[in-house]
């Protein structure tokens, strides 16, 4: 499967895979970052957002109900704008109190996708018959 996989074909294994390497790579851009917060005319990095490596893979929204709106759009995947960051006097555009804020996020979104894949295996395991 390519890195744009059709995500209706994805099961949920593969993409929470996806999700850790994801955070993994963006754990480690931002700890760059920090590490250069001092250097001079150092610009601050990060990784394209999650979600815009499904772009095109989404699932449709099923309307199960005749009352149903159908969806113009699916807010996932909308775009967010870039803030502006400040520049210190000797060019550095590191904020370490903006990456300490997106090292928590990326943690907490780790520790999602690493719960989900327990209790997928979990289930995994129940179904199987197996208890350990």
């Amino acid at each position: 499967m390519n890195a744009t996989g059709n995500l209706a074909s994805m099961d949920l294994l593969t993409l929470a895979e996806r999700r850790l390497d994801w955070a993994d790579r963006r754990q480690q851009v931002l700890a760059q970052n920090v590490a250069n917060a001092n250097t001079p005319g150092y610009e601050a990095r990060d990784v394209k957002p999650f979600e815009s490596l499904l772009e095109g893979s989404s699932l449709p929204l099923a309307a199960t109900s005749p009352l149903h709106l159908a969806a113009s759009s699916n807010p996932v995947l909308a775009e967010q704008g870039e803030i502006a960051t400040e520049r210190s006097p000797d060019g550095n555009a590191v904020s370490l109190d903006d990456q300490l804020t997106k090292l928590a996020d990326t943690s907490g979104m780790h520790e999602l996708a690493v719960n989900l894949y327990t209790k997928y295996m979990s289930m995994f395991r129940l179904a199987l018959g197996k208890t350990g």
